[in-house]
């Protein structure tokens, strides 16, 4: 088992208070969009057009079914110090880093769209770049200092 040090809480701690965050607004919106819009989690179709609340219900429901899990199980796997654990963790990080800048690109690209009413993007834009960065450091953290282990392979073809 590594080392517990500043990096293996950098990933840890924010990771689960992400877990948390996603189970609850996202999680719950997946099972009826419009709960999320009720508990404040998501914006309503008035605001980001029927388009908009089928592209975030898509979210909240890809995060359940793969985000989520993938993240839980690399949170326990990396706190175990198992090698599936950095693999889990390392899969999760790329989804961290991917959605915020889809989130982004489609806030600044819908803008000027019909029907398209968010008035403050600023907290979007906070949100979603801090989990950003935090994603793109914990990868390149995990991979640096973790390592990839090659895989031992026989060739018997090949001088040894």
């Amino acid at each position: 088992m590594s080392q517990r040090g500043f990096a293996f809480w950098a990933l840890q701690c924010p990771g689960w208070l992400l877990l948390i965050y996603l189970v609850y607004a996202q999680g719950i919106s997946a099972f009826g969009y419009e709960l999320g819009v009720a508990m404040g989690t998501q914006e309503p179709a008035e605001t980001i057009t029927e388009v908009g609340a089928a592209f975030w219900y898509g979210f909240a429901f890809g995060d359940l079914v793969t985000y989520m899990p993938l993240l839980g199980l690399g949170l326990i796997g990396h706190l175990r110090g198992a090698y599936w654990g950095r693999i889990a963790l390392a899969a999760a990080l790329g989804i961290t880093v991917y959605w915020p800048v889809v989130s982004l690109a489609v806030l600044v690209d819908a803008r000027d769209a019909a029907g398209w009413n968010i008035s403050d993007e600023m907290p979007y834009w906070i949100v979603c770049l801090v989990i950003a960065f935090w994603g793109a450091w914990g990868l390149s953290e995990l991979l640096k200092k973790e390592g990839v282990e090659p895989v031992a392979t026989e060739n018997p073809d090949s001088p040894q």
